[in-house]
């Protein structure tokens, strides 16, 4: 099934009435245009226009001379064999059929030509019972903005999305032809942020010879382009806004070079291996600060940053507070860093499953917490043991007083430390908490409150989570002693989060 999607970009030579009444002549535009379309990657679509002149024209009028589209709609009339004679033709140069009808009965026709694509000019934009006859079809929609208010395009968006209908709406200024100053190409803006997810487009009106308009729709994301078409020939001249063949050849150059300018429209292309290497080569590697055994995990105090960067090095870019990199042999000092010498793993991954897991259980606790406190993950045996020996921990104040707010997951555990210059107390203000002071179990639940006095060893942990709040005099970073040396010498047991609420 054919969808608006599928075509993008979709360029629509537009015939009107430059096929001047005379069927061959149309034939002529579709082919002179058929060999322009041959030179470019686009899907293209070429479209008419019908109106039942025998009802669209009011009867006293049929025949004047004074009023211009009266006189230009029945000088240039065809017959509905006649337009089924282009739309084959359309068909056989591989054109999408489109066409913009004017009443209803127009768009019966539409319907028995088998027309692809219903354009809607801007001057039927509102016309709601020819829209109500239109959204009866299967067919995707185009529809034209030009002189529209802005809550009248809501209005057309809302009855269109409705009813879930295949459409796109275009930027257009209904000046013939359209000045520089009065394009408004911003407006291709206007209607993306407006109305997201519905495809937009820009039906031109300018200059033939103008050729910067397209490339700015290509680059505001225009997905659709429209412009008026024609020929000349023996006692037929164009208006000053209907394009001849090469004037569109140009025309659809530009949007080429532009397309190619803009690049993906979505994602990131990929990358050269050429631009690889050029980056590569300009960032900086990293080089041992000292000598390192193998099997030690390295500080990124113990590194430094400089170039040359060398195959397989691994980079300063590399390097983040979620990476370890653990020694595969003895590097030497000045050392390079690289694939071969060491084992890099990122824990980000991990460290956002961490995060999640402590607002889930916040939520679940009802404990409101203060707007942007930084997150403190302690994983005293590395993030792998995180969730047998861990907690998390929210510093709101550390003054000459200091409260924090301490979260344990289910089945987390803090291993036995104790502190000489401050004495806190831990008010359980969800869940339960198992603690021991020095060897002396207890079970606590929501409510409770324990002290822990200066020198005193504590264990603590939760079987089903908890939320601590510790009041304490002041913290000091030194003053926190394990009984497991291990975590003792593990300098990077800790990981700091600043935006991790939001």
């Amino acid at each position: 099934m054919l969808t608006l999607k599928s075509l993008e970009p979709f360029f629509i030579f537009e015939m009107a009435n430059n096929h001047m009444g005379q069927p061959e002549h149309g034939l002529k535009i579709l082919r002179e245009f058929g060999k322009v379309a041959k030179g470019f990657p686009f899907k293209f679509g070429f479209k008419l226009q019908y109106r039942q002149l025998g009802s669209f024209i009011h009867p006293e009028y049929k025949g004047r001379t004074d009023y211009k589209y009266v006189k230009r709609f029945s000088e240039t009339r065809l017959e509905a064999d006649s337009y089924k004679r282009m739309v084959d033709e359309m068909r056989a140069l591989g054109f999408i059929t489109v066409c913009t009808p004017f009443d209803e009965e127009s768009v019966d026709l539409i319907e028995e030509h088998g027309i692809d694509i219903i354009k809607v000019a801007s001057c039927s934009f509102t016309d709601w019972p020819l829209l109500e006859r239109i959204v009866k079809t299967s067919k995707p929609i185009i529809a034209s903005t030009a002189g529209v208010a802005l809550q009248d395009i809501d209005r057309v968006v809302g009855f269109l999305d409705h009813r879930r209908k295949d459409f796109a709406i275009m930027h257009c200024v209904a000046c013939y032809p359209t000045p520089e100053a009065g394009m408004q190409l911003n407006r291709i803006d206007l209607l993306k942020s407006r109305y997201p997810g519905v495809r937009v487009g820009y039906s031109t009106h300018e200059a033939p010879q103008n050729l910067d308009g397209i490339k700015i729709a290509v680059a505001k994301g225009a997905a659709i382009f429209e412009k008026h078409v024609g020929v000349a020939d023996q006692g037929i001249t164009l208006n000053d806004y209907s394009a001849n063949p090469e004037q569109v050849e140009n025309w659809l150059r530009s949007a080429q070079s532009a397309f190619e300018l803009c690049g993906d429209r979505e994602g990131r292309a990929p990358f050269s291996s050429e631009e690889s290497k050029s980056l590569l080569s300009l960032q900086r590697g990293l080089f041992a600060r000292r000598a390192i055994k193998k099997g030690e995990i390295i500080a990124h105090k113990d590194l430094f940053a400089a170039i040359p960067t060398l195959e397989g090095h691994i980079t300063a870019n590399e390097l983040s507070k979620y990476v370890e990199l653990r020694a595969c042999a003895d590097i030497g000092a000045n050392a390079p860093i690289l694939t071969s010498n060491v084992e890099l793993r990122n824990f980000q991954q991990k460290i956002y499953e961490i995060v999640q897991e402590v607002k889930a259980l916040l939520k679940q606790s009802g404990v409101t917490i203060p707007s942007r406190v930084d997150l403190e993950i302690s994983h005293h045996y590395g993030i792998d043991r995180f969730h047998e020996f861990g907690l998390t921990m929210m510093t709101v104040v550390n003054r000459m007083y200091c409260k924090k707010l301490i979260v344990l997951l289910p089945g987390q555990k803090h291993p036995t430390q104790y502190h000489r210059e401050k004495e806190e107390t831990f008010h359980v203000l969800y869940g339960d908490v198992e603690m021991e002071l020095d060897g002396s179990p207890g079970s606590f639940k929501a409510g409770e409150t324990i002290t822990v006095e200066r020198g005193v060893h504590h264990y603590f942990g939760s079987e089903k989570g908890a939320i601590i709040e510790e009041i304490s005099s002041t913290h000091h970073a030194d003053d926190s002693f394990y009984l497991d040396p291990e975590i003792m010498g593990n300098a990077n047991r800790k990981t700091l989060l600043t935006y991790w609420f939001d």
